[in-house]
């Protein structure tokens, strides 16, 4: 799906033509709309290399000018896949009259570019634009992260008192995000410092401070990535002995009461047997029968939970 976008004094106006200095933001787009896109003069393999789910950070360039930009940004799956959150190539490519963004996906960064809630967005100043998309990806990354954290705290709580695997299946899967978020925000990183030593942004004084803002905020993102994910390692191998730690008690109390509900069926067993007994004339017999038990059964309680074995 193509859509343009320009921006007015009101934000961004969607056009229904391609005019210069326009945004085109090519979501899911068909062969039809890559070759509308590619007839503005813009190179296919730049239209086609964002589409690819393995695609890397990077950046090419053109001998006519254009540059293409891969950065790859968070993607919520959903909490039932393997991997609630994963990333995705984004292309973005720079020609002296349009901006053109390509993914195989709607996402979020996306859609706050596309929500009006930024200010000052210019679809005009394009490098401007370029570092505004890097900034806001990095931010997202953070934003996802602190999801993480609470849908891992709140496990947490569940596996305190957990025999089950449900929990650690639960966490593994989001350990799994933050592998795949490590690997994103260092491939963005090293494209941003190639961005920065290729001095494109050089022109501008204000635009080379927002790239190195751009930059500190990946690193900020990065580090969070890693220290949560060294917590969540160290959380599960905690938890998987926590675990068997459980399993262990429950049957240790299993064994326990097992132990205590013998001894009525060895006290009547032996008083079951068809040979001359204690207390057989007796009239009070099963009382006797059942304090005896009953006494024993109490006594192994109390020896059981001295020795904490109960």
């Amino acid at each position: 799906m193509l859509t343009i976008y320009r921006s007015t004094e009101t934000g961004l106006a969607t056009l229904t033509d391609i005019v210069p200095g326009c945004w085109i933001s090519a979501i899911e787009p068909t062969t039809d709309e890559i070759e509308q896109i590619h007839h503005l003069g813009i190179p296919r393999d730049f239209l086609t290399y964002p589409l690819d789910l393995d695609e890397r950070p990077r950046t090419e360039r053109e001998d006519d000018g254009s540059l293409l930009i891969i950065l790859r940004v968070p993607y919520y799956e959903g909490p039932k896949v393997d991997v609630p959150y994963t990333t995705l190539p984004l292309g973005i490519i720079l020609t002296d009259k349009y901006i053109v963004t390509v993914c195989r996906r709607p996402n979020e960064a996306i859609q706050e570019l596309t929500s009006g809630r930024i200010r000052g967005l210019s679809t005009v100043k394009r490098n401007r634009f370029i570092l505004r998309m890097l900034l806001l990806t990095a931010s997202r990354y953070l934003e996802n992260l602190r999801q993480i954290n609470r849908t891992v705290d709140a496990l947490e709580d569940q596996c305190q008192g957990s025999i089950r695997n449900r929990e650690m299946l639960e966490m593994l899967k989001y350990q799994k995000s933050l592998v795949y978020f490590t690997t994103a925000l260092k491939g963005n990183q090293l494209m941003m410092e190639r961005l920065q030593r290729s001095q494109m942004f050089h022109m501008y004084p204000d635009d080379e401070d927002l790239l190195e803002d751009v930059i500190t905020e990946n690193q900020q993102a990065l580090e969070m990535v890693n220290i949560s994910s060294t917590i969540l390692t160290s959380m599960m191998d905690a938890f998987a002995s926590l675990i068997s730690n459980n399993l262990n008690e429950v049957m240790k109390f299993l064994a326990s009461i097992t132990i205590v509900l013998s001894i009525p069926t060895i006290v009547t067993s032996f008083f079951g047997m068809n040979i001359p007994l204690p207390w057989e004339a007796d009239g009070l017999a099963p009382v006797y029968i059942f304090g005896i038990f009953l006494l024993l059964s109490i006594g192994v309680v109390l020896l059981f939970r001295r020795r904490d074995w109960l």
